[in-house]
């Protein structure tokens, strides 16, 4: 778990003033677009995701929808061109397709989907501001959108990242290396960060520590990786609370506002 950091040296601050523990601010929105079935905005730090969910639906061909008897989840991530993304990734870009391919399984695990047999559900992510965290904030987004189009799971899918100052570092650790030489774990990292560091994505469901999703970016030696793991699934946590928040307020909204 991580540690009281109440005596924080302020010469181990990240550049943009957290602490190794620290989340980037979170904000989101969920019915963002009245024209879909269900629809989310968030923001993780300056990376910036709508979501939009079409579904469950008839297969659109004859031979759409699982085989079965479980609905099919489509996924489908585009990158505005002002995002920020240096090199303009298209549909056939390999990085968007493992993304798809991972939050498609993701939600496979954790929607009810033998609720709709022969049916398709298709989430659209559009990515306007990229600064770290694409995956993570592209399931959050999504699991707010899902909410709001109704679709039944059992819990939140929540993810974040987390990574290790082992880069930084030009010791040879081994069993008698001096616990200040010990490279730090960090929490939700951004676009420079990543770029430097050693870092992974995880996802959870629940409240608990309960991992569906975990994509080590980079190599890294084995021994650190449990701490960050364990960081990352701390920031889960308290990502699932930001976005359970979210839910609530909007949920009492629409009752305040009672039908019609």
């Amino acid at each position: 778990m991580p540690l009281d950091t109440s005596t924080y040296a302020l010469s181990l601050l990240r550049l943009d003033g957290r602490r190794w523990n620290e989340l980037r601010r979170i904000s989101a929105q969920i019915s963002t677009q009245a024209a879909s079935d269900g629809s989310s905005y968030l923001e993780m730090g300056n990376t910036k995701v709508i979501c939009t969910i079409a579904g469950p639906s008839e297969g659109r061909r004859g031979g759409a929808g699982g085989d079965d008897g479980k609905a099919t989840i489509e996924v489908e991530v585009g990158l505005a061109g002002f995002s920020g993304e240096r090199r303009r990734k298209g549909r056939g870009d390999r990085r968007i397709s493992e993304i798809q391919a991972t939050i498609s399984s993701a939600f496979a695990s954790t929607l009810f989907t033998h609720l709709y047999p022969h049916s398709t559900i298709h989430i659209s992510l559009s990515i306007l501001s990229l600064d770290g965290a694409l995956l993570a904030a592209c399931i959050n987004a999504a699991t707010l959108a899902l909410i709001d189009a109704g679709v039944p799971m059992s819990d939140y899918t929540v993810a974040c990242t987390s990574g290790s100052t082992a880069a930084t570092y030009s010791t040879d650790y081994g069993p008698n290396a001096d616990a200040a030489d010990v490279p730090d774990p960090l929490l939700d990292l951004t676009g420079g960060e990543e770029l430097e560091l050693p870092w992974l994505t995880v996802a959870t469901v629940g409240a608990g520590e309960r991992v569906s999703v975990l994509v080590l970016e980079k190599r890294v030696r084995a021994e650190w990786v449990e701490g960050m793991l364990a960081v990352g699934v701390d920031g889960c946590k308290q990502v699932r609370e930001i976005l359970d928040a979210v839910v609530r307020r909007h949920g009492t909204r629409v009752l305040e506002m009672g039908p019609g």
